[in-house]
């Protein structure tokens, strides 16, 4: 089944190495652009009206910023338009530095039961230099409001002067704060961010020294009982995230708001990431569309395989048939070979080594037609 992403693009200050669509200095056009998701969830209902949705996530910018009252009204609108499967995973996004009993109380009443906390590091100084506006107290607080719910915790790897012993710590945090999923990646500095200045200037870990840090964080997270089903995702048993696996699974999906995409019909297409155009077109009665595209059968096959290959249980060849019609070994014979000592292959699914899956990007590049 499908999901729904909704984007919230406020934050209290732009983290170093942010590069989505946020918006710092703008909070005081939360109630108008709020206005505005809820109308064009009403543009799209008209034509989703009668698919059933099995998850919903909010996401950012930092959710968790805004009124929670309006994270409510996302959620009635929601609900009142689209039709939920009987136990929909409905996720939000949160920032330990913008939480408060108040705020979980009033999630939770909206119907969210799960949360992802953006812990990154729990190393104080990191976490400035990050540019993050919590603290680890405000990590354990948040984690404490969460005891019993199922919630996830983000560790960032690849940050100035990073060690071993601060992965170490950071993970012992996550876990022991009683976090069901965490997600392990590794910091991209991209152009035009802060943080891209460190990496021109070799400030950051050199990409051998990151990926020592993954598998010793890999390491750690399986003695503490987490399974990995993704290049970056590890879960106990029961807790990985379903909207993250349909994603994986190249499943459908419909984005709200700034800068959302969406996957329906055969068809991909994004919101305009400005937000004074968003808001203008939906209150036009215009859907804020500005790249439309319909997926060639040839780009739809690598997007299968390449997802596929992401995760834990690896690519399906009889799904794949299902899918296209055809042998996926038949279709990508030349990259099979170019690559076929990266994989292991069981039964009916293929996937990659695990000592490979970090840098499975570079296995995958291969099998670009």
């Amino acid at each position: 089944m499908p999901g729904i992403y909704i984007h919230i693009p406020f934050c209290k200050q732009k983290c170093t190495y942010c590069d989505f669509t946020s918006f710092p200095n703008r909070l005081n056009f939360a109630e108008a652009y709020m206005a505005c998701l809820y109308k064009e969830m009403e543009l799209r209902a008209k034509e989703l009206g009668k698919e059933t949705f099995d998850t919903v996530y909010i996401g950012g910018g930092t959710p968790s910023v805004i009124d929670p009252a309006y994270i409510y009204g996302a959620m009635k609108q929601v609900k009142k338009l689209f039709k939920l499967s009987k136990d929909p995973e409905i996720t939000i996004e949160m920032n330990p530095g913008t939480v408060n009993e108040n705020k979980i109380a009033t999630y939770k009443r909206a119907g969210v039961n799960r949360f992802s906390v953006g812990l990154q590091t729990a190393i104080d100084e990191q976490l400035r230099d990050l540019g993050r506006v919590h603290n680890v107290r405000d990590y354990l607080y948040c984690a404490s409001l969460l005891q019993g719910e199922n919630f996830s915790a983000d560790v960032m790897l690849g940050i100035r002067g990073q060690t071993e012993e601060d992965v170490r710590k950071t993970i012992a945090v996550a876990a022991g704060s009683g976090a069901k999923h965490i997600s392990m990646y590794a910091l991209q500095p991209e152009d035009g961010t802060p943080i891209y200045t460190l990496y021109l200037n070799g400030e950051l870990p050199d990409g051998d020294e990151v990926a020592a840090l993954y598998a010793y964080g890999c390491k750690l997270l399986r003695e503490y009982g987490y399974r990995r089903y993704e290049v970056s995702n590890f879960a106990k048993p029961g807790y990985e995230s379903r909207h993250n696996l349909n994603y994986w699974r190249r499943g459908e999906y419909i984005g709200f708001g700034v800068s959302a995409s969406s996957f329906f019909y055969g068809k991909r297409f994004t919101n305009t990431f400005d937000l004074d155009e968003y808001m203008k077109c939906v209150l036009s009665g215009f859907p804020p569309v500005v790249e439309s595209e319909e997926v060639k059968e040839a780009d739809a096959k690598f997007e299968y395989v390449m997802l596929a290959l992401r995760t834990a249980e690896g690519l399906s060849a009889a799904k794949y048939r299902e899918a296209f019609g055809s042998d996926w070994r038949e279709d990508f014979s030349a990259a099979l070979a170019r690559t076929e000592k990266y994989l292991e292959t069981k039964g009916d699914r293929t996937r990659i080594k695990p000592r490979y899956l970090f840098v499975q990007n570079r296995i995958l590049i291969e099998y670009v037609k």
